[in-house]
């Protein structure tokens, strides 16, 4: 889909230099990308705090044996 935006290009020119990607539509997308990551990693830091700990989890369980590796 063909959007025409009006992008600061200071801002644009920047975002392309420090992503190591190629393109300007490359940039764009990288960078709404990690807006929503970080949005959504807001939002369950929101959570802390307000949810009750499973008193059965066994966080032992998932750590990884070195003898395994």
């Amino acid at each position: 889909m063909a959007t025409n935006l009006a992008i600061n290009q200071e801002l644009l020119n920047k975002a392309l230099a420090i992503s190591g990607v190629k393109t300007k539509k490359e940039t764009v997308n990288l960078a709404l990308e990690e807006f929503i990551n970080r949005r959504k990693q807001l939002e369950i830091t929101e959570l802390f705090g307000k949810m009750e700990p499973d008193a059965n989890y066994d966080y032992k369980k998932g750590r990884i044996k070195w003898e395994a590796l």
